[in-house]
């Protein structure tokens, strides 16, 4: 397998590439990992111009030399380059997986609202800290290359289709064409470095959107390094999730192994 890695959001150091590409070559030797040079760009915010980083999105997705895009980085961007590359997706780039998750949510949700290739929730090409054990990453490239059904969510046993994402990257989805049909999906969400308040303003939001209408259940995953609230808000996490369920009319199913954590598994969107 060839696995070409674009950044349509923040750029990666050269230094996260190396550790990525010795982790490849350690633990899948007969399979390739290809950086694509503008995940080093930088401008601004971003990992070169919004024309920069389309550009690489669709060379390396339309190229049939490889067999998966694999995203380098969150952070912000991705949805800026949306009616970009879009449109101009191949047949080529109809057969890859696309793995990432965090902003690249817009990425995946937008594939998969026009069912080209296989998006996947999962951890990022830059995932590969100092003195990590690559826990996360081999997940990713266990489903991907093995199919290692040990890297799934477990609820997936279920075999009910499914979707992953970031909850402001979903709440920022809704109301646009980018949003894919998730009727009979299981929903889930993970949060990071948000206060409780915004939390529930997201949920709201989630809660009352009439393109989620037909979802089959919610299950929250890891909702890390939430911020000062600025006082109490009077609620846990599971009680404010369970309470827009509630009033959403879907169950509340508990937790997922998902987020901006170690254990972050794998979730193909659709069923596993």
């Amino acid at each position: 397998m060839r696995i070409g890695v674009v950044a349509p959001a923040r750029p990666v150091s050269r230094e996260s590439s190396l550790r990525m590409a010795a982790f490849m070559a350690l633990t899948y030797p007969g399979h390739d990992i290809v950086f694509h040079e503008q995940c080093y760009y930088e401008a601004g915010h971003f990992a070169g111009t919004d024309e920069q980083r389309a550009a690489a999105f669709l060379e390396f997705a339309n190229d049939p030399a490889f067999d998966a895009i694999w995203f380098a980085r969150g952070g912000y961007g991705s949805n800026r380059i949306l009616d970009r590359v879009m449109p101009q997706l191949n047949a080529a780039a109809g057969r890859k997986a696309y793995l990432g998750f965090s902003d690249m949510g817009f990425m995946l949700g937008a594939l998969y609202a026009r069912r080209i290739g296989r998006p996947i929730h999962a951890s990022m090409a830059s995932s590969i800290g100092k003195n990590d054990t690559g826990e996360a990453a081999g997940w990713a490239l266990g489903w991907l290359i093995d199919k290692d059904r040990r890297a799934l969510e477990p609820s997936l046993a279920d075999g009910r289709p499914a979707a992953a994402f970031n909850l402001a990257i979903l709440a920022a989805m809704i109301g646009t064409p980018w949003l894919p049909d998730l009727t009979d999906h299981v929903l889930m969400i993970e949060e990071v470095d948000e206060p409780l308040y915004r939390i529930d303003r997201m949920l709201f939001q989630m809660a009352h959107a009439t393109q989620l209408k037909g979802i089959a259940g919610v299950r929250l995953g890891a909702v890390t390094s939430i911020t000062d609230n600025g006082n109490d808000f009077g609620e846990t996490l599971e009680q404010i999730i369970v309470r827009w369920c509630r009033e959403m009319k879907v169950p509340y199913l508990g937790r997922a192994e998902i987020g901006h954590v170690d254990l972050n598994r794998v979730v193909p969107f659709g069923v596993a």
